[in-house]
């Protein structure tokens, strides 16, 4: 499809806006009955609800791609394939860890060895595939509150896509909001209260994608290595401090658990809508101080960086503290 670039960029969103809106409609008109999420200790939901609204989203973006032939290295394309069939097979027969974990390692590592090891070796190539392994699972942890992850997709990939066309890429540009768009239709079906989850099958590739887009920008001199995870750090930070006390205490991460400062926020009765809108103030935040910054020399991007770590520490001290001396008496 042959149009101006900054036509076809408001044609591709809408397309892919389109498509993903009917698809997941058409999911939940049939019930989805073969994939289910059902409610369990782990659950913030009191329903059965279809968890395999990630298949509409990335189906519709990935037809969009198709149509406007975008140039994407194929290693993107096998990856969200591979994450694509291994993630629906965990949705609807729950795969082992350990086929799941192997698929991941091999596409983070192919990723990665293709784009960072002749210029960067092999350190590099392995530190860039653990962080898109941990990016790709984060984003499954953070897909539990209705609106939450769907919010993070827009807001995260919206503001590449806006990186991305102040550059003067206007095709990465279009990768980029093609997927916020998307996003745009399954909120429509995923906020509060949701009738379609997003699934393995939608956090699994969107993490991923939200690792590997950042590489490629970052490859591309599009902006600082640094910038993708400021604009993903909301999502980053609770996962990482949430899994990280759980080791200290000698917990299994894998196991189920209801501990992440979101679901912390749903219990105490803050539900989920107010949870996700102020979840969406914050991330907005972030990413627009991510795109101030990217103009920015290293010495003030650094200085934005530790502000935004005091930040986030006083509110993970203010949560824990209202659990201690608040909600936990209840």
């Amino acid at each position: 499809m042959v149009l101006d670039f900054p036509l076809a960029i408001v044609v591709a969103s809408l397309l892919s806006f389109v498509v993903t809106f009917f698809l997941l409609l058409w999911l939940i008109k049939g019930k989805a009955s073969w994939a289910l999420d059902y409610p369990n200790s782990r659950s913030l939901h009191s329903v059965p609800v279809p968890r395999i609204g990630g298949l509409g989203l990335l189906l519709g973006v990935m037809v969009t791609w198709f149509l406007f032939s975008v140039a994407l290295p194929l290693a993107l394309w096998i990856g969200i394939v591979l994450l694509v069939l291994v993630s629906l097979v965990d949705d609807i027969w729950h795969a082992p860890v350990w086929c799941r974990l192997l698929i991941q390692s091999m596409v983070a590592a192919g990723f990665a060895g293709i784009f960072l090891l002749a210029s960067y070796g092999w350190t590099v190539v392995l530190l860039v595939s653990v962080a898109i392994i941990w990016m790709s699972n984060l984003y499954n942890f953070m897909d539990g509150s209705d609106g939450l992850a769907g919010g993070m997709t827009l807001i995260g990939f919206g503001y590449y896509g806006l990186f991305a066309l102040l550059a003067g890429n206007y095709e990465f540009a279009m990768v980029n909001f093609s997927i916020a768009a998307a996003a745009v239709a399954f909120l429509y079906h995923n906020f509060y209260p949701a009738r379609v989850f997003l699934g393995d099958v939608g956090a699994i590739p969107l993490g991923f994608l939200a690792a590997a887009l950042g590489v490629l920008g970052w490859f591309d001199g599009l902006w600082s290595l640094w910038l993708p995870i400021l604009v993903f750090s909301p999502f980053i930070v609770d996962a990482t401090v949430t899994l990280t006390k759980r080791l200290i205490r000698g917990e299994k991460i894998w196991h189920a658990h209801r501990e992440h400062y979101y679901q912390r926020m749903v219990q105490t009765g803050f539900g989920h809508r107010n949870t996700a809108l102020s979840a969406y103030v914050l991330m907005l935040m972030v990413g627009a101080s991510a795109v101030w910054a990217g103009n920015q020399d290293l010495v003030i991007q650094g200085q934005v960086a530790m502000l935004w770590s005091v930040i986030y520490l006083l509110l993970m001290f203010a949560s824990d503290w209202y659990q201690t001396h608040y909600a936990g008496r209840g």
